[in-house]
């Protein structure tokens, strides 16, 4: 094994640790550069939202009959939309369902951006610090296998501090990522993503790889579709 393979995932463990959490060629040409466009001239509204003590939401004691398909998450910065992954992950959806429609996540930053290594951006505690979350937690479901980019980008999975610890946090992945085997898949998404792939490339405040995002994204509200 050479000594760059060996950095390289020394940092990803590292990092995962902390995760608490068309011609074709002229075609694929033209669509990066309409992409670039978006991502170069995306827009922004001013966010009064800040840290704050969460909401008090109980959890939901059983299954609904229908899962909720669609979580649409209104941002400062514009609608990032999730469709779930249904069944694969039953009760993850039921209590994200549930935190939402009771304003959970109404006004919470995205707290957490990592842009080596691990790419994601973590949204989900109201506190914004990394450690807030709901009064209860949930066992993992639908565990990726161990492989490479076994996190797709698109992928949308819970942040947690060990097996059975999921609440509120989330992490949005913005470019192929590999991890762990240890983190909840629950949607995927599927309008947006250019949004979050711009808050990447505005970086992390102060430099470096993982921190407070430079562009400030909040979660105005949710919007869930059954």
């Amino acid at each position: 094994m050479s000594k760059g393979v060996t950095v390289k995932r020394t940092l990803i463990a590292f990092l995962a640790i902390n995760l608490v959490l068309a011609s074709p060629a002229v075609a694929d040409s033209k669509s990066k550069s309409v992409k670039a466009v978006r991502m170069a001239t995306l827009k922004c509204a001013p966010t009064r939202a800040v840290g704050h003590t969460p909401k008090d939401v109980a959890p939901a004691k059983k299954l609904p009959k229908k899962l909720a398909q669609i979580f649409t998450f209104e941002t400062n910065c514009g609608n990032i939309v999730v469709t779930t992954v249904g069944a694969k992950a039953p009760v993850t959806i039921t209590q994200l369902a549930t935190l939402a429609r009771n304003g959970f996540f109404d006004n919470s930053l995205c707290h957490r951006l990592t842009t080596q290594g691990l790419f994601v951006l973590q949204c989900g505690d109201p506190t914004a610090t990394g450690t807030g979350g709901p009064n209860f937690t949930y066992r993992d479901e639908n565990l990726p296998a161990t492989a490479e980019n076994n996190y797709p980008a698109g992928t949308v999975a819970m942040a947690n501090s060990g097996p059975g610890t999921n609440g509120s946090q989330f992490f949005l992945v913005f470019a192929d990522t590999t991890l762990g085997a240890n983190y909840t898949i629950w949607g995927t998404i599927t309008q947006g993503l250019d949004i979050v792939k711009a808050i990447a490339k505005a970086g992390v405040k102060g430099g470096g790889a993982d921190g407070t995002p430079n562009q400030n994204i909040a979660i105005t509200k949710v919007i869930v579709t059954n």
